[in-house]
């Protein structure tokens, strides 16, 4: 089963048990703690947008949706940023959001230093860093890529893309729409260079049929003065 069917099935099901109408906020928080933990989930944001998910709003789990927030569209170092504020995170946890980490740096960079990726994913040397990129990235097909020992530095052929911000989607829709408007443009100058190619070639065909027409005219005028001599 590849990545993608898998990843959609997951965020079905949880989407799913997240929406039940017998849902309370324990068994949401206890949702919430699965789906982060989950080793082969790694978008959230459809459950994020659950509406059930407002039960936890003002109650003892209300730090299960910053958590989710966090694995939406976070990284490690947000987590320690705001260790204070949110529940500690188990090791399946910490795992997955060290890989959440590592796409999100993928996505602006394509060639990430050494010393780079062990600062944001808190590793202390080399070896550990590969083992992770490894065995937590290439072999759970959330990233390919070469490592550069020589270079220090960890070559991205490929990486899973994360959820978008909010703010990343209005700016998605402003690039789209800009790129539609520029299309639309250049599909109705197509259109006409087409009409236009269309109208030169019947213009054509009339102005070869006249000539067709003319070269006839002047055979029989030809054939009617030999008559005539005759």
């Amino acid at each position: 089963m590849d990545i993608e069917r898998k990843q959609s099935e997951l965020i079905d099901h949880f989407v799913k048990q997240a929406a039940g109408e017998d849902a309370s906020a324990s068994n949401l928080a206890a949702l919430i703690l699965e789906a982060t933990a989950h080793p082969s989930l790694f978008a959230f944001s459809e459950i994020l947008s659950v509406p059930n998910l407002a039960k936890l709003k003002g109650t003892q789990y209300s730090s299960s949706l910053d958590v989710l927030r966090l694995f939406s569209y976070g990284t490690w170092s947000d987590y320690k940023r705001n260790v204070g504020c949110l529940p500690t995170l188990l090791p399946d946890q910490i795992r997955k959001l060290k890989q959440l980490t590592v796409l999100t740096l993928a996505e602006t960079e394509k060639v990430l230093p050494y010393d780079q990726l062990m600062e944001e994913l808190d590793v202390s040397n080399v070896r550990e860093l590969e083992d992770f990129l490894i065995n937590e990235c290439m072999y759970a097909g959330i990233a390919r890529g070469k490592l550069d020992q020589l270079r220090r530095c960890f070559e991205v052929q490929f990486a899973a893309g994360r959820d978008l911000r909010p703010e990343q989607l209005d700016n998605m829709i402003h690039t789209l729409s800009s790129w539609l408007g520029t299309s639309d443009s250049l599909l109705h100058l197509i259109q006409e260079k087409i009409k236009w190619a269309d109208t030169m070639s019947e213009a054509n065909k009339i102005h070869k049929k006249e000539i067709m027409d003319k070269v006839e005219e002047v055979k029989k005028s030809l054939k009617v003065s030999l008559k005539i001599q005759q």
